[in-house]
């Protein structure tokens, strides 16, 4: 699971309508992918990373619930 860190419109999810093709907004705090999409890794990485359309990071891994590193207190028993 990703956190959207900064806005953009995925280019490879999108609708056809009639009034044209409407890609999917993400926005800053989303989570990436929605619900349905299973992008390659090398999406995930064309996102993470500068090689997109708006040359930045977009994306950045999420903390997942229940999966913290454990303090330092809790390592010294």
């Amino acid at each position: 699971m990703y956190k959207v860190i900064k806005a953009f419109h995925d280019l490879q999810d999108a609708v056809k309508t009639k009034d044209g093709t409407v890609y999917f907004e993400y926005n800053v705090g989303d989570i990436y992918p929605r619900k349905g999409l299973n992008p390659s890794e090398a999406r995930i990485a064309e996102l993470m990373g500068s090689n997109n359309k708006q040359e930045t990071p977009l994306i950045e891994l999420a903390e997942e619930p229940g999966k913290t590193e454990p303090s330092v207190k809790d390592t010294a028993k």
